[in-house]
C-alpha cells in the first residue's frame, strides 16, 4: 500500500476526527486530527484479506481452536523480539487499557498505591483511580531533551503502600526506548520495594532506525513479578478489534489472574483473533518495516519545523509515532500555546496536563498520518507562532 493516501475517516464513527470538533472546538471540516493513537493507514493487506475470508464465509459464531492465534504470538515474539513464551502464559483481553484495569483489580486491593513515572499515557490514572486504588506520581526529570529516571527520588517517595508499578516501554508520550541497564534499574526498584511490575510495551514494534527495544521479561531476575502486556492494535493500526495480550510468565501471578477472567466472564472476539493471526506473520513484518521507514520520514519533517519555532521544542523520538512538543520555551501560558494550536493552526493535539507531573507544558502531536498532512500541520504551526521567528 502508499501509507501517503489520504484516507477521509470523518463520518465513519471514528473518535480521532468525528469528536475532534466536540473535544477540542477543531473545526471538523478544515481542521487536523493528530490526537488519538491510532493512524490513518489501512493495515496490511493479509489482514484485510483475513477479514474478507471471514465475511465470505458469512457466519460469525464463537471462536474455538486457538492454536494458530496463540503459535503467531509466540512466533512474532521470538522473531522480532528474541523473547521465547509459552501459550499457556497468554491471556487475550479487550485491549490493554483493559488489561490493565484486569492487573490492577487482581494483584492491588482498594487502597493500595500505583507507582507511575509521570508524564505516561493518561489511561494509567484513569483505571487506577476508577479502582479505587491511588495514584503514586514519580516524575521524571529531564536532562539533554530525554527523560531519565531519578530512583533515589522515588525512593524517597515509597511509603510502603504500594504495590504495584506500571512501566511504559518504549514510552508514551516521550518516545524513549529504555536501555538494557535503565530497564535493571527499573526492575531492582520493583524488587526494592516489593512492586508487581506490569510491563506496557505495546509500541514495541514502533521503533525507529538506530534503537533496539529490550523486552522487560529479558531482564534477570524480574519474571517471578512480572506481567507483560503486547497487542497488534497500535502496530497495524487495528485498535478497533480491542484486542490485547496479558503475558504472565510466573505461575503464581498467573493462577491469580486466571482466577479473575474467569470471575468476570471474559473471552475474547473473534476478529480480534483473526486479524492477530494474520498479522504476525511474515507478510505482516515486511508491512511493519515499511511503516517505521515512512513513519521516520514524518518524525525528520515534523521536528525540523517544530526547532525552527523559537521557543519549541520536539523531544527525540526514539519510538511510537507520537510526537511530543514542548512549549516552555515560549513564554506563554499553556492556555496561550494551546490556543494557538487549536484555533490558529486548526489543530487538535493531546494537553500535556493529561499524561501527569511533568506535561504541563506539552502537547502531543500524533504524526502517523500522510506526509502531506503533516506537512500541512507543519505549515500551519510555523504561521501559528510567526511572531517567535
Amino acid at each position: 500500500m502508499s501509507f501517503d493516501e489520504i484516507i477521509d475517516r470523518r463520518g465513519t464513527h471514528c473518535a480521532k476526527w468525528d469528536k475532534m470538533e466536540q473535544i477540542y472546538g477543531v473545526p471538523a471540516d478544515t481542521g487536523i486530527a493528530m490526537w488519538v493513537a491510532d493512524m490513518d493507514f489501512r493495515p496490511p493487506q493479509v489482514v484485510q484479506t483475513a477479514l474478507q475470508d471471514m465475511l465470505d464465509h458469512g457466519v460469525y459464531g464463537y471462536f474455538g481452536d486457538d492454536s494458530k492465534y496463540l503459535g503467531a504470538i509466540q512466533w512474532w515474539m521470538e522473531n522480532r523480539h528474541g523473547w521465547k513464551i509459552a501459550t499457556e502464559w497468554i491471556f487475550t483481553t479487550h485491549g490493554l487499557v483493559n488489561g490493565t484495569a484486569m492487573c490492577v483489580d487482581a494483584f492491588t486491593k482498594p487502597g493500595d498505591g500505583v507507582v507511575l513515572f509521570t508524564p505516561i499515557y493518561h489511561a494509567f490514572a484513569r483505571v487506577i483511580s476508577a479502582a479505587g486504588r491511588q495514584v503514586v506520581e514519580c516524575e521524571m526529570a529531564l536532562e539533554g531533551g530525554q527523560y531519565t529516571l531519578d530512583f533515589d527520588a522515588y525512593d524517597a517517595q515509597m511509603t510502603g503502600n504500594e504495590t504495584m508499578l506500571i512501566f511504559c516501554s518504549p514510552h508514551n508520550p516521550g518516545g524513549r526506548v529504555w536501555s538494557k541497564s535503565e530497564l535493571e534499574d527499573v526492575a531492582a526498584f520493583a524488587k526494592r520495594h516489593d512492586l508487581i511490575l506490569v510491563s506496557d510495551e505495546i509500541h514495541h514494534d514502533l521503533v525507529m532506525p538506530g534503537h533496539k527495544h529490550t523486552a522487560m521479561a529479558l531482564i534477570e531476575g524480574i519474571n517471578d513479578r512480572l506481567v507483560m502486556m503486547t497487542a497488534t492494535t497500535k502496530t497495524f493500526n487495528i485498535a478497533g478489534c480491542h484486542s490485547g495480550n496479558v503475558i504472565i510468565p510466573d505461575p503464581k501471578l498467573r493462577a491469580i489472574f486466571a482466577q479473575r477472567v474467569a470471575a468476570m466472564g471474559l473471552s475474547p472476539n473473534s476478529f480480534g483473533l483473526f486479524m492477530a493471526t494474520a498479522a504476525y506473520s511474515p507478510e505482516g513484518a515486511a508491512w511493519v518495516d515499511d511503516l517505521v521507514s515512512y513513519l521516520d520520514g514524518n518524525r525528520q519533517i515534523f521536528d525540523a519545523a517544530i526547532q525552527s519555532i523559537p521557543g519549541l521544542q520536539s523531544m527525540s523520538l526514539q519510538s511510537t509515532y507520537l510526537a511530543w512538543v514542548d512549549f516552555s520555551g515560549t513564554g506563554m501560558d499553556r492556555s496561550e500555546f494551546t490556543q494557538r494550536v487549536e484555533k490558529s493552526a486548526e489543530i487538535a493535539a493531546n494537553h500535556g496536563p493529561t499524561f501527569g507531573k511533568g506535561g504541563e507544558n506539552f502537547l502531543r502531536f500524533n504524526i502517523a498520518t500522510p506526509r502531506a498532512r503533516v506537512e500541512e500541520a507543519c505549515d500551519r504551526l510555523r504561521d501559528a507562532f510567526k511572531d517567535l521567528q
